[in-house]
C-alpha cells in the first residue's frame, strides 16, 4: 500500500484508472452521454501514460535508434485507436480535424510550453538546429500534401468521387515512402539517435521484456474499450453541448490521446533537455502528418468507410500557419520563454476560433 501511495504521488494521474471501470458502469447503465465521455475521455489519459511506459520499458532493450522509433511509433497508439473507432463509426470529419489538433497540439502547445516552462526555469536553452531544420521540412512537404488533394477535388470530381478517392491513395502512397526514407536517413545519420524514452525516464529497468509487452497488451485493450464508449458518446455530447464535432476532433481528442507523451516533453524542458523536448514535438508531428494520416485513408478503405485527404479551409490554414511559425521558431536552434508564449497564444487563438465555429 506504501509503494502504490508513493507511486500515485509521483504520478498522481494514474489514479484516474479509476474512472475506466465507471465509465464501463455509465454505458451499461444508461448514464447521461456526457458523463460517459468525460469518464471514458479521463480514462484514456492514465492508459495512454502506461503504453508510453512498456513502449520506453522495451526501448531500454532494443537499444536507442530502435527504442525511439518504437516510441515514436507506438506514442500515438492511444489517438490511433480512438480513429480508428471514429472511422468505424463513420465519423470521418472528427478524424480529419483529429489529425490536425494533433499536428498543431505538437507544434504549438506542447512545443510552446516546453519553451515557456524550460525558458522560466533555465532561461536561453539551445537544441540541434539541423534536426529540427529537418523536421520542419518533412512537415512542410506533409502540408503541401494534404493542401494539393484538397484544392484539386473540386476540379476533378469533388469529394466521393473515384478520382478523388485515387488522387488521396497516390498522395498517401508517396508521403508513407517519403516517411520511410526519412526514418533510413535519421538511422544512418551520425548524429545522436533519438533516446528519448530511455533519457527521459531511466527508471524503466525495474520491467522485464515479458512484463511490458503484457503491460503494453492490457493498456492497448483498454483504450480500445475507452475508445468506443468515447466515439458511441461524441454525437449526443455534440447535441447536448451544444459543441461542435469539428471542436471536439481538433482540440479535446488529441489532448487526450497524448497527454502523457506531452507532460514528458515538458518535464525534459524544464531539467535543461531543451533538445529532446523539441524532438519529441517535432517527431510526433511528423509521424502523424507522414504515416499515421495516410496510414488512415488505406486502413479506412479496408473498414468500408473510405478517408480522403481532403481538409477544409480552416484545416489548412491552422496547420500552414502552425508549420510555419513553428519552423521560424527553431530555425535558430536557440528558445527562449517568450518564444514558446507566442507558441502556446496562436494556439489558444485558433482554439477559440475552433470552439466558436457553428455545430
Amino acid at each position: 500500500m506504501k509503494k502504490l501511495f508513493h507511486f500515485l504521488k509521483e504520478k498522481p494521474f494514474y489514479g484516474l484508472l479509476l474512472l475506466f471501470p465507471l465509465a464501463i458502469i455509465g454505458e451499461w447503465n444508461g448514464w447521461s452521454s456526457v458523463a460517459v465521455f468525460v469518464l471514458s475521455a479521463l480514462a484514456v489519459v492514465p492508459l495512454a501514460g502506461l503504453i508510453g511506459e512498456a513502449t520506453e520499458a522495451l526501448a531500454i532493450f532494443t537499444g536507442p535508434k530502435i527504442g525511439g522509433l518504437l516510441n515514436a511509433t507506438l506514442g500515438n497508439a492511444a489517438e490511433l485507436i480512438i480513429t480508428l473507432m471514429a472511422i468505424r463509426a463513420g465519423l470521418l470529419e472528427l478524424v480529419k480535424a483529429s489529425i490536425t489538433g494533433s499536428i498543431l497540439g505538437n507544434l504549438l502547445l506542447i512545443l510552446g510550453f516546453s519553451m515557456l516552462v524550460g525558458g522560466i526555469k533555465n532561461g536561453t536553452q539551445s537544441f540541434d538546429r539541423k534536426q529540427a531544420g529537418n523536421h520542419a521540412i518533412l512537415l512542410i512537404l506533409a502540408v503541401m500534401a494534404l493542401v494539393i488533394p484538397s484544392i484539386f477535388s473540386h476540379s476533378i470530381g469533388g469529394e466521393g468521387s473515384l478520382k478523388v478517392e485515387a488522387l488521396s491513395l497516390g498522395v498517401a502512397g508517396i508521403i508513407i515512402v517519403l516517411y520511410i526514407f526519412g526514418l533510413i536517413y535519421s538511422y544512418r545519420s551520425t548524429a545522436s539517435p533519438i533516446t528519448y524514452p530511455v533519457e527521459a525516464h531511466p527508471n524503466h529497468t525495474r520491467y522485464s521484456i515479458k512484463q511490458a509487452i503484457i503491460l503494453l497488451a492490457v493498456a492497448t485493450i483498454g483504450v480500445v474499450l475507452m475508445s468506443e464508449i468515447l466515439v458511441q458518446a461524441v454525437e449526443s455530447v455534440v447535441v447536448d453541448l451544444g459543441l461542435s464535432e469539428f471542436f471536439l476532433g481538433i482540440i479535446l481528442i488529441p489532448i487526450i490521446g497524448n497527454v502523457a507523451e506531452h507532460l514528458v516533453a515538458v518535464q525534459v524542458a524544464a531539467r535543461n533537455q531543451m533538445e529532446l523536448s523539441v524532438e519529441i514535438a517535432l517527431s510526433s508531428s511528423s509521424q502523424i502528418a507522414l504515416f499515421v494520416a495516410p496510414l488512415l485513408v488505406y486502413v479506412s478503405l479496408v473498414m468500408g468507410n473510405p478517408l480522403t485527404l481532403i481538409f477544409n479551409q480552416f484545416e489548412l490554414i491552422a496547420l500552414g500557419a502552425g508549420v510555419i511559425i513553428s519552423a521560424l521558431v527553431s530555425n535558430d536552434g536557440e528558445s527562449n520563454w517568450l518564444e514558446g508564449l507566442a507558441l502556446v497564444a496562436v494556439y489558444l487563438i485558433l482554439g477559440l476560433a475552433f470552439f466558436l465555429m457553428p455545430v
